[in-house]
């Protein structure tokens, strides 16, 4: 009985949705970066972002409160909505360091790991984008997020430890970082992600 009621469909299209908002968050703080002129207005803009994503997951929860038959285990679902937006959480939080931290200019590693960022965002939307079809094809997407957080890894510990080498003024050093291990945790929060979607997509199979 169960097999005749169809399954709505709506929450691959709503996990679609909430993809481009992330590419979105991280585009905007790749550019609030890179054109540092008004650092305060473009956190603004992530902020706005950020609560888009908030009222994207409350969308998917009543959808899944409300759903009889789910295309997933509803306890995936749950779990990727939660994962997908703390991603956007540590993007605004990153952003958020900027200005708490009165940081004149950004440097080149920070640079860096807002690019990886966004990288990652697309590759989020690509693996969210193929929910429901081939699972070799989301496991690539997989493999990539795997292969940028180990490369933000990477530029994060070469940073750290440049700042241990160089910086001389102790405030400046926790600033700093504490700013690459929150950009490095949003690629960490990206990998948690892809973990969960491709988990969905092997029960799927």
């Amino acid at each position: 009985m169960l097999g005749l009621i169809p399954k709505d469909e709506k929450f691959f299209e709503m996990f679609q949705e909430m993809g481009q908002i992330i590419v979105t968050g991280a585009e905007r703080l790749k550019l609030m970066l890179d054109n540092y002129n008004n650092p305060a207005e473009s956190q603004q803009a992530i902020k706005d972002i950020e609560h888009l994503g908030d009222v994207q997951k409350k969308r998917i929860l009543k959808r899944l409160n409300t759903t009889f038959i789910t295309p997933f285990d509803r306890e995936d679902i749950y779990s990727l909505s939660t994962v997908l937006d703390s991603i956007l959480n540590s993007i605004d939080a990153s952003a958020q360091r900027f200005i708490m931290y009165n940081i004149d200019k950004p440097t080149l590693e920070a640079k860096e790991l807002a690019f990886i960022i966004v990288s990652c965002s697309h590759t989020i939307k690509s693996a969210l984008n193929n929910l429901g079809k081939r699972h070799g094809d989301i496991h690539e997407f997989c493999v990539e997020l795997n292969s940028l957080e180990n490369e933000a890894d990477n530029v994060c510990r070469e940073a750290v430890s440049r700042l241990f080498d160089d910086e001389k003024d102790p405030i400046q050093l926790i600033k700093w970082k504490e700013i690459y291990e929150m950009l490095e945790r949003t690629t960490d929060k990206c990998e948690d992600a892809a973990n969960i979607i491709e988990s969905m997509a092997v029960k799927n199979t």
